[in-house]
């Protein structure tokens, strides 16, 4: 099998590096090479974080360049207008509506940019966008956005329900468990 390739993208704190370590123990588990690179920018500070996430029948490099990812996934709606440079031409973004206004927009250099949905599907992008903050309350934290953005990823693999269910288990801490599997399914659903 051709190497398939995954951008996680936001802004730290996002949760991304949990969602990063679901996909590569889901993907493993499925029997594919992976290879997993956490670039964490200034995560402590709020700043940009992507993480690479790349499978296949034998995976030579962590790192996707321009023009490379089948999928980004963002938690952040600038993030993805961002990254979007590194999406195949056939690419599909699936996308957190959420706006984390970056530091030149806090401090008044520069403005948010408006409809980027639009801007990125004009591009030529296909971009899946939903509001995962709102659903990610609705299973008990704002958190648990990274499974609702997993949960809708999931409509875009082959894999059954039980293969992301037992990589939820494998990787939720026990006691936040019952939470993560209903974003999931929120996100799944939505």
């Amino acid at each position: 099998m051709d190497t398939k390739n995954i951008m996680i993208v936001g802004v730290g704190g996002q949760g991304s590096l949990l969602a990063s370590k679901l996909l590569g123990y889901l993907l493993l588990n499925e029997g594919y090479d992976v290879k997993v690179s956490e670039v964490h920018g200034m995560s402590q500070r709020g700043g940009s974080v992507v993480t690479y996430v790349r499978y296949g029948s034998r995976v030579a490099s962590p790192v996707i360049d321009e023009g490379e990812a089948d999928f980004i996934v963002s938690f952040e709606l600038l993030e993805a207008a961002r990254w979007l440079p590194f999406l195949k031409p056939d690419g599909q973004v699936v996308t957190n509506i959420q706006q984390i206004d970056p530091m030149p927009v806090v401090t008044g250099a520069m403005e948010y940019p408006e409809d980027l949905v639009r801007k990125m599907r004009d591009a030529g992008a296909k971009v899946d966008a939903m509001d995962c903050v709102a659903l990610a309350q609705e299973a008990g934290t704002v958190k648990a956005v990274n499974l609702v953005l997993l949960g809708r990823l999931s409509h875009y693999f082959d894999f059954p329900d039980e293969v992301w269910q037992k990589a939820i288990e494998a990787c939720v801490p026990q006691k936040f468990l019952e939470l993560n599997r209903k974003a999931f399914e929120l996100g799944k659903k939505a």
